[in-house]
C-alpha cells in the first residue's frame, strides 16, 4: 500500500502518524510526509529564511530515523497559508503523483490556522484526485484513496472518534527519536512558547521528551499512550469491513 501524509508543519507528520509511519515502512507499504508550509515561523530568535532551512534538514533526518521513503517541505510561508486553488492543484498533483492509497492529515476543526486550511484543502482534493480533466498534466487516480484524519483533542463541533488504533510500543522509540530530529521545535521553540527551558544533554533531552510528549500525548487518557488513533473522513473511499484491520499494524 501507498500511503502519503500532510501536515501544515515539518513536525505535523511525525507526532501524528511517526510511530504507524514506521511500522508501515517496516513491513514494505511506502510512506511519504509533506508539509505544507517551510516552518519558517517556528523560532523566537533565528531569522525565518533561516528557520526554514533548519527545519527542512530536521525533516529529512526524522524520515531517515523513522525509515520512510519519502519526505518534502513545500514553499508556502508559515502562518500564512490559504486554501487556494492553486494549492488545492498542488495538493491534487501530489496525491495522484504518489499513487496514494491511503491520504492522511489534520481534521479541520484546530487552534491552527494552518492545520485548518491544509485538511481543509486535502479534503477538497477527494474525489477530484479521479477527475482527469482536473489537472490534466498528471494522470487521474483511477480510484479514489481512503482519507483518514490524524488525531487531536478538540471537542466542537464534533470530537475525534477513532476507526483504527494502532499500538506503536515496538516503535515508540523511532517515533521520539524523529521528534528529537526536530530539534529547533522540540528544544527551542515550543519549549519559549510555553515558558519552559529543555534541558541541555542528549541523554536528558531524550528523557524530557519523551515525559512531556506522553503527559501531552492524545492518548493520554487511555490505558497506553503509546498509540495512535485515526478516523476516516467520509470524503474518501469508504474501506471494507476489516480492511483497516488488515493493514495497519496491531
Amino acid at each position: 500500500m501507498r500511503f502519503i501524509c500532510f501536515g501544515a508543519h515539518p513536525d505535523d507528520c511525525e507526532i501524528g502518524f511517526g510511530g504507524t509511519a514506521a511500522l508501515l515502512a517496516n513491513a514494505g507499504h511506502a510512506v511519504k510526509f509533506v508539509s505544507a508550509t517551510n516552518g519558517q515561523s517556528g523560532h523566537h530568535i533565528l531569522p525565518p529564511d533561516r528557520v526554514a532551512s533548519i527545519r527542512r534538514e530536521e525533516a529529512a533526518e526524522a524520515a531517515g530515523r523513522l525509515g520512510i521513503e519519502s519526505t518534502e517541505v513545500l514553499d508556502h510561508p508559515d502562518g500564512a497559508l490559504l486554501p487556494t486553488l492553486e494549492f488545492r492543484y498542488e495538493i491534487i498533483r501530489g496525491i495522484r503523483a504518489w499513487q496514494a492509497d491511503f491520504v492522511l492529515t489534520h481534521r479541520p476543526w484546530d487552534y491552527h490556522a494552518d492545520h485548518r486550511y491544509t485538511s481543509q484543502t486535502v479534503q477538497d482534493a477527494a474525489y477530484l484526485v479521479q477527475v482527469p480533466h482536473v489537472c490534466p498534466e498528471t494522470p487521474a487516480l483511477r480510484h479514489n484513496p481512503v482519507f483518514l484524519y490524524l488525531e487531536d483533542r478538540f471537542r466542537l463541533p464534533v470530537p475525534f472518534m477513532p476507526d483504527v488504533i494502532v499500538n506503536i510500543a515496538s516503535s515508540w522509540d523511532r517515533k521520539l527519536a524523529a521528534l528529537d530530529a526536530h530539534q529547533s521545535q522540540f528544544y527551542e521553540w515550543l519549549p519559549w512558547v510555553d515558558g519552559e527551558k529543555a534541558p541541555e544533554t542528549p541523554a536528558e533531552r531524550r528523557g524530557w521528551l519523551e515525559r512531556r510528549y506522553l503527559l501531552r500525548s492524545h492518548q493520554a487518557g487511555r490505558e497506553s499512550a503509546r498509540a495512535e488513533a485515526f478516523q476516516v473522513c467520509e470524503y474518501g473511499r469508504r474501506p471494507a469491513p476489516g480492511e483497516l484491520a488488515s493493514i495497519f499494524p496491531k
